[in-house]
């Protein structure tokens, strides 16, 4: 293992222990202020280790976007899992064995076909599938329309199955990735929370029990206002690390992110949405990455000006806070985890899908 940063080969991706700490605490504490559950997303990571930090070291209660990371938790000893993926047949056999090795495993529908495959497949031995029907609020992501008709038919068609035990609605709420600052956030937090309790009175009306009511996504969960105390559960997942991306719509602040890596690799993700490109390099406010190939990175000033070589002679490490960290970490089979600038572990992520 490396002793220190400038150690580490690259391209690589660094990890600052104690500010994951600092983000995970502040969630956790979040959550605990608001009376609302911390279902926190392990897709950003994929790690273990920040799987025990998110969950406060009780390794229950995590959101996944692959069936591959949901074994991979499972096999290390995580429980209470939810499969946050639109469901497809192809897909239930491995849900079914997740679902008898855990003692709770949850999947999400957003269409009937989803519903069906879950009719089609039921499980044995008392088990239900356990369900969380996802709404979309117009930003087109995933989820049925929240207020078509659809809705209230998938719920109550699930609600009256003796196979399923439906959880409640879950939303995205994508909206506050169009925001401009920390405000902008805060009211469409608002309108998405006015959104999961009007379709939770749709519910009441319509006989459908609904026991949890989820809004899901870093900047929701980061900037949140008094009124999200309605609802049950937030699943945030990208806070652990943060990124340009957050800064830039007011989500966190810049010294709130944890991660950075050596020399390139990057994801076009964020290309031009940013002043400096979709990147940032540490100390180094004059450079920005103009594009790369497979293996080549391109870096050029800012002002246009020819690179000083005297200043970054061939084989110097440049440190980039990445635009978008999910993008980025998913590149890497392992993360540098460092204190200041000593290497103190080495954690690797769940590959595959």
């Amino acid at each position: 293992m490396p002793t220190t940063i400038s150690d580490v080969p690259t391209p690589s991706f660094l990890v600052d222990y104690d500010k994951v700490k600092k983000n995970a605490q502040k969630m956790i504490d979040t959550c605990e202020r608001l009376g609302v559950q911390l279902r926190p997303h392990m897709k950003t990571h994929k790690t273990v280790e920040l799987g025990t930090l998110m969950t406060n070291g009780t390794n229950r209660t995590i959101e996944v976007s692959t069936l591959e990371e949901a074994e991979f938790y499972a096999k290390n000893g995580f429980d209470d899992i939810l499969y946050a993926h639109p469901l497809i047949a192809a897909r239930i056999e491995r849900c079914k064995k997740l679902a008898y090795r855990l003692k709770a495993f949850h999947v999400m529908i957003e269409n009937f076909h989803g519903l069906i495959a879950l009719l089609s497949s039921p499980l044995e031995n008392g088990k239900k599938w356990s369900v969380y029907l996802e709404i979309d609020d117009g930003c087109g992501r995933s989820g049925v329309p929240w207020d078509s008709g659809d809705v209230i038919k998938l719920a109550k068609e699930a609600s009256e199955s003796p196979y399923i035990d439906l959880q409640g609605l879950y939303l995205y709420n994508g909206k506050t990735y169009e925001a401009t600052d920390s405000k902008g956030i805060e009211n469409t937090n608002k309108e998405g929370t006015d959104l999961l309790t009007n379709s939770h009175k749709r519910f009441t009306d319509n006989n459908i029990e609904c026991r949890t009511l989820a809004i899901g996504n870093t900047p929701s969960c980061s900037r949140p206002h008094e009124g999200m105390n309605v609802l049950t559960e937030f699943h945030p997942g990208n806070y652990i690390f943060y990124d340009m991306q957050q800064v830039t719509i007011g989500s966190c602040d810049i010294d709130d992110i944890a991660c950075h890596c050596g020399f390139l690799a990057l994801s076009y993700d964020g290309m031009n949405e940013y002043p400096n490109e979709f990147s940032t390099f540490v100390d180094n406010p004059d450079l920005k990455v103009i594009g790369f190939s497979q293996e080549i990175g391109k870096v050029t000033t800012k002002s246009g000006d020819k690179l000083n070589y005297d200043k970054y002679p061939i084989g110097s490490q440049l440190f980039i806070i990445p635009w978008h960290s999910c993008a980025t970490a998913c590149q890497h089979t392992v993360f540098y985890v460092h204190s200041g600038n000593k290497i103190t572990d080495m954690w690797k992520p769940a590959k595959g899908w």
